[in-house]
């Protein structure tokens, strides 16, 4: 090998790789995530790559440590491999020629003058108005130019470094480009010596429930936080972060797609054993396909006004 061979196979990007010499072998799982077919416990998304079932995974996902980590290449297997040199007993691919694409940067969709619409439409929703006010008032929720509803995720020093954007006027919803997803959207509970998680698919899941509990639909007090999607990176990034953790309430949509991520957390507390003493329960909504459903429907059956309290547990 030669250090140009080296530098060379440093530099190509997994999902590159990966579309281009295993296309078969991939499948998107989310806006900006793919698993692999014969693994699907592994999970790439904004650059990075976790296997979950397995426990671990690579801040920059290169097919480089994708071969030696997955594959079992020995590193000069892996080199020779993605530069067309490697010996004839092993499987090879094409020289690769192509320079992978630059990542873009993160930034945050210019604001709005103010929250109005943003507002307006999450109250159409259902989601208690005090509850939206408070999340712009802490940062995790504004109005962008084209009115949209960005939900952002901060880090631990404060800075804001995940974000996914919700149309107020069409059923359009992404994440920012250059995402971090290992900070979701998260709201603390009010005892902040709570052992207990709920986790969604997305943030208005997830005021929806914050709503039903303040209402009276529902009893909860712990930690919210949304998955963007069906990604684990933000579930498994928190729990590291709060070690004292011992209870995930899954409420993820009544759908297939629902039932996989249960599935996956469920696999992850088992197969893991930083998370082993975590206990997963599924906690679907009652009526509808997701707590917005669910909302709608306690609000159409009981009207509320206000934040009214009602004798109503879960």
């Amino acid at each position: 090998m030669t250090k140009e061979q080296i530098d060379l196979a440093k530099q190509i990007e997994l999902l590159e790789y990966l579309q281009r010499y295993e296309p078969q072998n991939l499948k998107r799982v989310g806006l900006n995530s793919y698993a692999l077919r014969d693994h699907d416990s592994f999970i790439i998304s904004n650059n990075k790559w976790c296997w979950f079932s397995r426990g671990f995974g690579c801040e920059t996902a290169t097919a480089l440590n994708y071969l030696i980590k997955v594959r079992d290449y020995s590193f000069v297997e892996a080199v020779q491999s993605l530069t067309g040199g490697i010996p004839s007993q092993y499987h090879h691919y094409p020289t690769y020629s192509n320079p992978p694409p630059v990542k873009k940067p993160f930034i945050l969709p210019p604001r709005y003058r103010n929250n109005k619409r943003a507002i307006a439409y999450l109250q159409s929703r259902g989601i208690d108005k005090a509850i939206i006010l408070d999340c712009i008032k802490q940062g995790f929720l504004y109005e962008s130019a084209n009115h949209c509803c960005v939900f952002t995720g901060k880090n631990e020093e404060g800075h804001t470094r995940f974000a996914c954007i919700r149309s107020t006027v069409a059923r359009y919803r992404i994440d920012v480009q250059g995402s971090d997803k290992r900070y979701g959207f998260l709201l603390a509970p009010n005892s902040p010596e709570s052992t207990k998680l709920a986790c969604f698919e997305a943030p208005i899941d997830l005021l929806s429930h914050q709503t039903l509990c303040k209402q009276g639909f529902i009893d909860w007090d712990g930690w919210r936080l949304s998955l963007s999607g069906g990604s684990l990176m933000a579930l498994t990034y928190f729990f590291e972060n709060h070690p004292s953790i011992n209870q995930v309430f899954v409420c993820t949509d009544r759908d297939e797609a629902g039932q996989k991520i249960i599935e996956k957390i469920a696999a992850l507390s088992k197969d893991n054993q930083k998370f082993k003493d975590i206990t997963v329960i599924p906690d679907p909504p009652l009526s509808g396909n997701d707590f917005n459903d669910e909302l709608m429907a306690f609000q159409k059956t009981v009207p509320v006004k206000g934040s009214t309290s009602l004798d109503i547990a879960r």
